[in-house]
């Protein structure tokens, strides 16, 4: 996987409808980096992640995501950029009604898989990365908390996609759970994939430092500047 450029954002604005919540962002993210994404409660961190998964439409400015233009890229198209992304949810939005097997089955026949081999092959390999190589066959329900978040980052990762969004991946999750999925998606991004992380956990911050990108009064501050400043009250 060659390393360059997987975000390229210029002069963005995010919008809520027609409610202005980000405006002038710009930054690059390359493949293979990990970025903490912070900021108070609505200060516009899902927002701005939903943009980018093309969820929220682009109103001003340029994004450049995988490869895909976002501002020409018409509705019909969002599913083909969705499958070189992994979009981890702090809900987990799992089918209850199925085994973690299913789960990931589901996704890979929505998404155009059609061999049953390369599929159960394919799902062999993401459950053993993700360390649930043992529970495809439990309902979620049957999962401790860290294991459904595992069980979506395995999701995430079915289409080995390009780039990992994450929001809030450890926010109901107790500090040595929080810790192991926070290293899982540091793995991943050493694989070549970038990891856009979004979190309130500033104990992770502390003991990891990584680039930041911080979302306050509108704006997106970036660690990699001068000016950059961090406050533990400011998420």
């Amino acid at each position: 996987m060659s390393l360059g450029p997987i975000i390229e954002v210029n002069n963005l604005s995010v919008h809520q409808e027609d409610i202005l919540i980000l405006s002038d962002i710009t930054f690059t993210l390359n493949k293979g980096e990990f970025v903490y994404l912070i900021g108070k409660t609505g200060s516009g961190k899902t927002s701005l992640l939903r943009t980018l998964y093309a969820d929220l439409p682009l109103k001003n400015g340029t994004a450049e995501i995988a490869g895909f233009s976002l501002e020409t890229l018409q509705r019909k198209q969002a599913p083909l950029l969705r499958r070189k992304l992994g979009i981890v949810f702090q809900n987990f939005h799992l089918l209850i009604d199925r085994t973690v097997n299913d789960n990931l089955l589901y996704v890979m026949k929505a998404t155009g898989w059609k061999d049953k081999l390369e599929m159960h092959k394919r799902l062999h390999e993401v459950l053993d990365k993700v360390e649930l190589s043992t529970k495809g066959f439990k309902m979620p329900n049957q999962l401790s908390g860290g294991e459904q978040q595992r069980l979506v980052i395995a999701r995430a990762l079915i289409n080995d996609p390009e780039l990992i969004l994450a929001d809030e991946p450890t926010g109901n999750l107790d500090p040595e759970t929080s810790e192991g999925i926070f290293n899982l998606l540091v793995d991943i991004s050493k694989s070549g994939r970038a990891v856009v992380m979004a979190t309130h956990n500033y104990e992770l911050l502390k003991k990891y430092p990584a680039r930041i990108l911080k979302c306050d009064t509108g704006k997106i501050y970036d660690s990699l500047t001068s000016d950059f400043k961090l406050h533990e009250t400011e998420i």
